[in-house]
């Protein structure tokens, strides 16, 4: 990795030469262009033009055309002048050169600092500012590149680059040699007086500050003491007919400034201006202020993090990332650390950044914005000598048009850590530890919420905890406290305390640790909330305490239903003779539920020697069920009883429940009128199952007449239908309990009875219940009712 390493190293430096070659020909082509544009000249005669002012200024070829782009015509000028002219010639060839010791009178002495026989001082800081601005993207860069070059030729400590506002204040765009802190104090200026660099700005012309207890007294001065800087100069930097930017240089020795000095700084705010005309200065934080401003801050970053700068080729893609700012952690693969990375590009240390999915991941977090978090990859390290294996996992950010890049290390502390946070905050508890020595407490953040106590309050001291239980547990909670200290009895107390409206339920487990005389010296332990459980349970008691109560409610009014129901609805212990038929009748309750229904039966003889079969049944349970049922059957006996037909009564009887107040609803019904002289079985039916017929060892139902149930609707239609009995013939009347089950549908339920009848017909008394008890399997989940009605095939 590392050979490969100084490979792309070679290729980069290679391309750099390149770039540095390509950049140097755009700015004198974009020179020449302006010339061209203002003189009408040919592109060799502007480069001509530029070669001549170079040789006559005693400047290089690149100065010259950074000159030419400062110099230019403010945006308007309408007027073309020739090659040669003052426009902007003149003004060219006012800029004088910088002069070494050739100016200067023999004996003179040089207060710079400067070697006064180095023939080439001004020109050769010039020449290195030329190239260096080539590669000038951003006010920032121009201020490191500035104080670089200026530091040795001018004794330069600090240089600060302010623009103008609108509001005729100042923004600091640029700065080097200062900290962040200042940097950040001075970011803003208002227009006050007494600011050296609004001067300048104003009047267009340099201040030089040599006199620093002079300076003081009319000047705001920068610097925290400002005796950090006792000279200082103000140099407007001219854009075409106004000077928006002002370059400030601060020299930590006092003295004036030499007459070399201000001419080489004049010539040096004469090539800003061809940067800042060329590019612009941008008002807005470039990438480059605001790596400055964050390596500080990444200097205080625990792990491996850095900021990249996006380098963008000619088809503006991003071929590589410059490292602005890196943390102390951050390694590259030849070792390199820390501020050693910065400048350097992250392909040539990191080549395998060059993953498909990690370059691309940061390439959508530099457009979109939107984090990049990649997949984890195993990294082996040299700690203290030992290979160790690492898993570490990338992280990408956004940071104006900067990314962020972080390594995130997953090891085994880290998940513990993170499974002890996931534990708290699912059993939602925390933990708590008390120093008995000192007193002091420490909690988790769970702690606090558990217990509802703002963390800025810190913990509770152990001996206050009781104050916070509601009054009635505190005195259990006091006692296992003392009994912790006094002899380390371990407890685990509930306990509740009260949060505005709130009561919440508490559990705290501690244990006392001791030192090695066996005293106690800390508590560790944990509190819990149960509210949530706590709250179950209590409303699992109150709901289990109605139920008891409903249940008794239900069993007295069950009791008393049935009471009603034997004392209304007497059953005969054997079978009984009505109009020359023998009669059995069954009642059997449900097995499940505690209501007792409406299911009844009436088998009385008439007046006239007819016997009259009813059979019914109430929707519901209970005394309303029960007393519907006493009315209907009362009411159906009497109005046979006084010669109402059978459907007659039917009709009367759904009048009576569609008005009635008292009445549980619907209900349905079978009546049938038996004449023995005809032996003629006459019935109408309302909303019930048939009744069914075995004769001669066939068994059938037989066909239901019209109707509907009782209280469905105001105009119901009633038939009856009539079946002339032969001797031997059964007739049996049966409530729906006997024929519907829950998971079936009733066409089974008929099917079951009539093949039970057929298997268990028999003429002796008493075989009802045989009967039953093959048909009704398992639990009932509804009454039973059946009338039994036997044709004797002789004389008894």
């Amino acid at each position: 990795m590392a050979s490969l390493a100084k490979v792309v190293a070679r290729q980069r430096a290679e391309m750099d030469r390149l770039r540095d070659q390509a950049a140097t020909s755009a700015v004198m082509e974009r020179a020449k262009g302006a010339l061209m544009a203002l003189t009408g000249c040919t592109p060799d005669a502007a480069g001509e033009d530029l070669l001549q002012r170079a040789k006559a200024g005693h400047r290089t070829l690149l100065e010259e055309c950074w000159i030419t782009l400062g110099s230019l015509p403010p945006l308007g000028t309408t007027t073309k002048p020739r090659v040669g002219d003052a426009v902007p010639g003149a003004t060219l060839s006012a800029i004088p050169a910088p002069t070494g010791p050739r100016s200067v009178p023999p004996g003179t002495a040089v207060p710079t600092g400067r070697d006064a026989g180095d023939p080439d001082d001004g020109f050769t800081a010039l020449g290195r500012l030329g190239k260096a601005l080539v590669h000038v993207a951003a006010p920032q860069d121009l201020a490191d590149s500035l104080l670089e070059e200026l530091r040795a030729d001018v004794d330069a400590d600090a240089l600060l680059l302010f623009r103008s506002q609108p509001t005729g204040g100042l923004e600091l765009i640029g700065h080097a040699g200062i900290d962040a802190t200042l940097a950040t104090q001075w970011a803003r200026v208002p227009p006050l007086s007494g600011i050296a660099a609004l001067e300048a700005l104003r009047t267009r012309e340099p201040r030089w500050l040599e006199d620093f207890a002079t300076d003081r007294d009319r000047h705001l001065l920068i610097g925290n003491p400002p005796e950090r800087w006792l000279s200082r100069a103000w140099l407007p930097v001219p854009t075409g007919d106004e000077a928006e930017v002002c370059v400030g240089i601060l020299r930590a020795r006092s003295g004036p400034f030499s007459a070399p000095d201000r001419q080489l700084l004049r010539a040096v705010v004469r090539l800003c201006a061809g940067w800042l005309r060329s590019f612009g200065a941008r008002s807005e934080h470039s990438t480059a202020a605001a790596a400055a401003a964050a390596q500080p801050v990444f200097d205080s970053l625990p792990g491996p993090a850095m900021l990249l700068a996006p380098l963008r080729g000619p088809s503006g893609e991003v071929d590589d990332y410059r490292i602005e700012a890196a943390t102390e952690q951050a390694v590259d693969v030849v070792g390199r650390t820390g501020r050693q990375l910065l400048g350097r590009r992250i392909l040539e240390c990191f080549p395998s950044m060059a993953d498909d999915a990690v370059w691309h991941g940061c390439l959508r977090t530099l457009t979109t914005g939107e984090p990049f978090e990649g997949e984890p990859f195993a990294y082996q390290e040299d700690v203290d000598g030992v290979a160790e294996l690492s898993t570490y996992a990338l992280h990408a950010a956004r940071l104006g048009g900067a990314l962020v890049v972080t390594w995130v290390r997953h090891d085994s502390s880290d998940r513990q850590e993170q499974r002890l946070a996931d534990v708290q905050r699912l059993g939602n508890l925390g933990w708590a530890n008390w120093n008995l020595v000192s007193g002091e407490g420490s909690w988790s953040s769970q702690t606090f919420l558990v217990m509802n106590r703002d963390p800025v309050l810190g913990p509770v001291r152990l001996t206050d905890l009781p104050g916070l239980a509601l009054p009635e547990d505190a005195p259990v909670l006091a006692h296992a406290v003392r009994e912790l200290v006094r002899s380390g009895r371990q407890f685990d107390v509930p306990f509740r305390i009260r949060t505005g409206d709130e009561v919440r339920h508490l559990r705290m487990v501690a244990e006392v640790v001791t030192d090695t005389e066996n005293e106690p010296v800390e508590v560790h332990g944990f509190i819990q909330d149960l509210t949530a459980q706590r709250s179950a349970e209590l409303a699992l008691v109150e709901s289990e305490q109605e139920i008891v109560t409903q249940h008794g409610v239900l069993h007295a009014e069950r009791t008393l239903a049935a009471r009603l129901q034997h004392a209304l609805l007497p059953l005969p212990t054997r079978p009984v003779r009505l109009a020359g038929l023998r009669v059995e009748v069954a009642y059997l309750p449900a097995h499940s539920g505690i209501h007792v229904s409406g299911d009844w039966f009436s088998a009385i003889e008439l007046p006239d020697g007819d016997a009259l079969f009813v059979v019914g049944d109430v929707a519901g349970h209970g005394i309303d069920a029960v007393a519907t049922m006493a009315q209907l059957r009362f009411t159906a006996k009497g109005m046979v009883i006084t010669g109402s037909s059978l459907t007659g009564a039917l009709a009367r009887l759904n009048t009576l429940l569609l008005h009635s107040r008292d009445s549980h609803g619907t209900a349905t019904m079978v009546l049938a009128r038996y004449d023995p002289g005809e032996r003629c079985l006459v019935w109408a039916q309302a909303g019930h199952p048939p009744p069914l017929l075995v004769r001669r060892g066939e068994v059938r139902y037989l066909d239901r007449p019209l109707g509907m149930l009782l209280g469905a609707c105001a105009d119901p239609e009633f038939q009856d239908a009539r079946c002339v009995l032969e001797p031997g013939d059964r007739v049996v009347f049966y409530t729906d309990g006997l024929v519907e089950r829950p998971s079936e549908g009733i066409d089974l339920g008929l099917d079951r009875l009539a093949a039970a009848v057929a298997a268990h017909h028999t003429d002796e008394p008493g075989s009802l219940a045989p009967l039953l008890a093959s048909v009704l399997e398992g639990e009932r989940r509804d009454d039973v009712c059946v009338v039994d009605i036997r044709v004797p095939s002789g004389p008894e």
